[in-house]
């Protein structure tokens, strides 16, 4: 149990002095002093004041003497105040001096060569450090912001007659150190990594075909980490610039109108991953009504199949849009497709084969609409910001912030006219749900010489700051939340205790499994896929974990300061209780202890996000391994069993030590194949990060192996020098 007060000090950074940080300490003296003279809370119904009656008794009607302490609620106050007057104008002018610093070195980067290595080396080392200041900058924000909520907790705690946490909660929200936007910062430092590394543009494939296969696999990301996350991306990627009415931002408002049916067959098919499974959605960018509504048809395909899931796009132009004003005309099957072909052919330059995929692409995506009685259904909405360089798609990435979804359902859609909510009319709490992390995708095409991710990407997977959360979606999981009448199923990561929260919040707690509930889990397969949780359940909370396997505990343990959520962790008391969550495999079993060798012992440190991917014939391929480590050691026991039946007693003591030592050699094949086996069903399972196959026990096993069949060589070459030495003399 780590007080806050000590956890502040212990976060402090040495860039900046020690009073620029919240005085935690005096503001908690305060707060006791206050504790001491029970003061009564002011009756709200009077009206009058008198300026010569003297003040009221406290709660515990005793009149407050010259003895007792001077200090009042109202130097509290006024102490709060000057500690949030402070922190935002230090936050302000370091905002500034940062800012002040990029704009040099855009200068420097405009000015250099592009054959002067030694110069961009120096100008990345500084932008290197003010990209860390920033984040520092970012720490001190939200070190601050935390310790500001913890003091007006034991304020109310231990006042509630005079409770202040709400309006001041309210305040910093409106304050510019919490509010500020800061993604200008992001943009140009972006711009300045891009001129660095002279970032060659592919020549645009304008032959391509309109439907894409991508590899993506998707991460949570928490808050806190999200400007680290993004600065690890930016060096090696550039923004791609958003323009809005305040000039370039590195995000843009994205919405997604998610259609189905009553019986939500969408949203089961996709949940369960049926072959052929579709998403079908409107999408529009930017702020305001929609102006271009692109038509998106996703459908799943088992990559173990050897196929991939693919994601079309319907095209009526070069910008590929369809104005807003012909959405209904689509929903309702009036679109004038031949007349549209025509204008592609004629304005645009298509080809006929181009024309003939785009109109089969839009017959059938309106006659799924009519076929299925597709109507709006959920609307997700989130600030996208994408990495990528333009027309380079090894490696693209995209982070979600601030998302929500949206009910699109409980208003008359006027026959198709109307296919997204009224954005001046308010929801109710049970009509959006706030998500509570964001969301970051990794794309990757890759193949012939980039068949593996560049290691940058390696890193940042293995970083701690994402969390892998296998084919999670933004779709399912409004559904589940939002309609939990309707819902026959739940995704997995609906009992992850991170979100828990913003589920009750929306009314969605019909869908998660009770706080007394024996295994804190759901029915059914969450109970066999709770290891996925990335953040652990409401029994087994991991939101303090660092890492996933036996092998972090000793940098837990000897760790002087925590990272991550535990900087700002917010539990009912001032104490921060730290959790280690362990998951062991066979390591502390009896086999585990007959075969130290086994990689379970492998001492490097992985981190606790990177979740290894499995497909179905990987256990099968398990079984297989197994199988054929029983046939080598079955083998073994066959061939010694074999030389001690037809060895003869008496001259063939070699060959009688020979079998002897066969035998424990086979017993111990037979006993390795069934640990290795149990152990990496056990790795299988739970997906624990790291190498599954074991280096050292086949080498041991096949050395001792090696070793009994030379000392039988050697024995064998003796008995043949005997014989001949024998029988060149009485020859």
């Amino acid at each position: 149990m780590v007080k806050f007060g000590l956890r502040l000090d212990q976060n402090k950074s040495n860039e900046y002095p020690p009073d620029a940080y919240v005085d935690y300490d005096k503001l908690k003296e305060i707060i006791h002093v206050l504790a001491k003279k029970k003061l009564a809370g002011a009756d709200v119904n009077f009206r009058e004041v008198s300026l010569t009656a003297p003040p009221p008794t406290n709660a515990a009607g005793r009149q407050l003497t010259a003895a007792d302490s001077p200090i009042t609620e109202e130097d509290f106050y006024n102490c709060i105040d000057s500690n949030l007057s402070k922190v935002e104008n230090f936050t302000l002018q370091k905002v500034t001096d940062l800012r002040s610093q990029i704009a040099s070195l855009e200068k420097e980067v405009n000015g250099v060569s592009v054959d002067d290595e030694k110069a961009k080396d120096a100008i990345r080392d500084r932008t290197d450090e003010a990209a860390k200041a920033f984040l520092t900058l970012e720490k001190y924000v939200n070190i601050n912001f935390m310790a500001f909520h913890k003091i007006l907790k034991k304020h109310d705690k231990n006042l509630p007659a005079h409770a202040c946490k709400q309006f001041y909660i309210n305040r910093m929200h409106n304050q510019a150190w919490v509010r500020g936007d800061y993604s200008d910062v992001v943009v140009r430092l972006s711009s300045i990594y891009s001129a660095l590394r002279n970032d060659h543009t592919a020549e645009e494939n304008k032959d391509a075909a309109q439907s894409f296969l991508r590899s993506t696999t998707k991460y949570w990301v928490r808050t806190e980490d999200v400007s680290k996350v993004k600065y690890a991306v930016l060096k090696h990627l550039p923004v791609f610039l958003q323009k809005t009415s305040t000039g370039e931002s590195d995000s843009q408002l994205t919405n997604s109108v998610y259609f189905d049916n009553d019986q939500l067959e969408l949203y089961h098919g996709r949940l369960d991953k049926t072959p052929g499974a579709i998403a079908f959605r409107l999408r529009w960018y930017g702020a305001g009504d929609p102006k271009m509504v692109f038509f998106e048809r996703k459908t799943h395909r088992d990559t173990w199949t050897g196929e991939a899931s693919a994601k079309e796009r319907f095209i009526v132009s070069c910008v590929h849009t369809v104005d807003e004003s012909e959405v209904k005309a689509v929903l309702n099957d009036q679109y004038p497709i031949e007349q549209k072909r025509a204008e592609m052919k004629t304005k645009k330059g298509a080809t006929d084969a181009e024309c003939d995929d785009w109109e089969k692409l839009v017959r059938e995506m309106i006659q799924v609409v009519q076929v299925k009685q597709l109507v709006p259904t959920m609307r997700t909405q989130y600030m996208r910001t994408a990495f990528q360089i333009p027309f380079d798609a090894t490696v693209r990435i995209s982070l979600d912030t601030n998302l929500c979804m949206i009910s699109e359902r409980g208003y008359d859609t006027e026959g198709g006219a109307k296919w997204f909510r009224d954005p001046d009319k308010p929801l109710s709490p049970n009509e959006i749900t706030r998500f509570p992390h964001a969301v970051l995708e990794v794309k990757l095409e890759l193949g012939g010489a980039n068949s593996e991710p560049p290691q940058w990407v390696t890193d940042l997977q293995n970083s701690g700051m994402l969390y892998e959360v296998h084919k999670f979606s933004k779709f399912i999981h409004g559904c589940a939340v939002l309609m939990p009448e309707y819902v026959r199923s739940v995704p997995y990561w609906i009992d992850d205790a991170s979100i828990r929260n913003s589920i009750l919040n929306s009314g969605g707690g019909r869908i998660l499994v009770p706080v007394d509930h024996q295994t804190g889990v759901g029915p059914g397969a969450n109970e066999m896929y709770n290891h996925l949780l990335p953040f652990g359940n409401v029994k087994d909370p991991k939101l303090e974990t660092k890492g996933r396997t036996a092998n972090t505990i000793s940098l837990i343990e000897t760790s002087n300061k925590t990272t991550g959520a535990n900087y700002y962790a917010d539990d009912d008391d001032d104490n921060i209780e730290m959790m280690m969550g362990v998951q062991g495999c066979c390591e502390d079993t009896c086999a585990g202890w007959l075969f130290p060798f086994c990689s379970g012992y492998n001492t490097e440190v992985l981190a606790p996000t990177s979740v290894q991917k499995i497909e179905p014939k990987i256990f099968l391929a398990n079984e297989r391994t197994f199988l054929h480590w029983l046939h080598a050691g079955v083998t073994l026991y066959t061939i010694a069993a074999g030389i001690l039946a037809f060895a003869s007693e008496s001259h063939s003591v070699g060959a009688h030590w020979y079998a002897m030592a066969l035998l424990p050699i086979s017993l111990g094949f037979c006993l390795y194949a069934l640990h290795l086996f149990l152990w990496r069903a056990e790795k299988i399972k739970t997906r624990v990060p790291g190498r599954w196959d074991d280096s050292r026990g086949p080498l041991m096993l096949g050395s001792i192996l090696a070793g009994v069949l030379f000392i039988n060589f050697v024995m064998k070459c003796r008995e043949i020098r005997r014989f001949n030495e024998i029988m060149s003399h009485e020859l």
